[in-house]
């Protein structure tokens, strides 16, 4: 592939939407689509690169990326692309699914010779505006090298976790941690309300400690102050817990946290919640 790429970018969310500027940022956005038209459509004309109305849209695309939110998705953007793409393209999926869509997508592409890689990322809607995502890569260190350039667009850091799958399995144990933490920071500064504790002077010296990590220094502040704008969605911490659930059940490990969490994430939905931040489980540890 030459250096300069013509990049498609498919799904156009919280997370997808500042990637794809990037992209463009980096002279490497081509086409955009999405669910809905309209917003591909807005997005098309900010960036004067096209507005793909039908998958025919990125036939001349060396990359297409997927940044969308269930395994359905990426199975039907994948057939889709099957159809039009050329030999030696690669697609490149950064939503986080289970190992086996991976699997299954890379098997689909691999029979036309479209290359295909799992590439989940962390670092929330932040992370993605800022360019400084976290990207775990399942796939041949081959196509890892041909998109490397699109990655580089907002990433701070791309690591090879190894074959197709690799970087769905890695996102899996990334939402254990991401779960185990919003536990615990949600029901410590729940606590801390409940004693009287000042949120100003709290959260600081909390996070100046060992008990210090991003979530409470992105979403401490925040939750005190009851605002659960969304940087990451409770409904989608919800259903990746539900992949990540089957995968501790096959893998035969005591899963406390995924099943606590899904329960827990399962009552703000019901309550209505599902499209607040995931720090709105304070709203739960506040009043049990």
């Amino acid at each position: 592939m030459s250096e300069k790429l013509k990049v498609g970018f498919i799904g156009l969310g919280a997370m997808g939407d500042p990637m794809a500027g990037h992209l463009h940022a980096a002279g490497l956005l081509s086409a955009v689509g999405n669910r809905s038209i309209a917003k591909a459509q807005l997005l098309a004309e900010k960036f004067s690169v096209n507005a793909a109305h039908a998958t025919h849209f990125f036939s001349d695309c060396d990359v297409v990326v997927l940044c969308v939110s269930r395994d359905a998705d990426v199975l039907e953007n994948v057939n889709a692309l099957f159809g039009v793409l050329k030999a030696g393209a690669v697609v490149v999926d950064h939503s986080t699914v289970s190992m086996d869509t991976a699997k299954q997508a890379q098997k689909i592409l691999a029979a036309k010779n479209i290359g295909f890689i799992d590439a989940p990322v962390s670092g929330g809607v932040e992370g993605a505006r800022n360019g400084k995502l976290s990207i775990m890569v399942g796939g041949t260190a081959e196509n890892l090298e041909k998109v490397r350039p699109v990655l580089n667009a907002y990433a701070v850091k791309i690591t090879h976790m190894g074959d197709t799958g690799a970087g769905q399995a890695t996102k899996a144990v990334n939402q254990v941690l991401v779960a185990g933490i919003a536990q615990a920071v949600c029901e410590g500064l729940a606590l801390g309300e409940k004693l009287g504790l000042k949120p100003e002077l709290l959260v600081p010296t909390l996070a100046a400690g060992a008990a210090g990590n991003w979530f409470l220094d992105k979403r401490g502040a925040t939750m005190m102050a009851s605002n659960f704008t969304p940087g990451f969605k409770s409904a989608l911490l919800h259903k990746d817990l539900l992949i990540v659930k089957q995968m501790a059940a096959d893998a035969g490990i005591r899963a406390t946290i995924i099943e606590q969490s899904l329960a827990d994430y399962a009552e703000l939905m019901r309550q209505g919640f599902g499209d607040e931040d995931t720090s709105a489980l304070i709203r739960l540890k506040r009043n049990s």
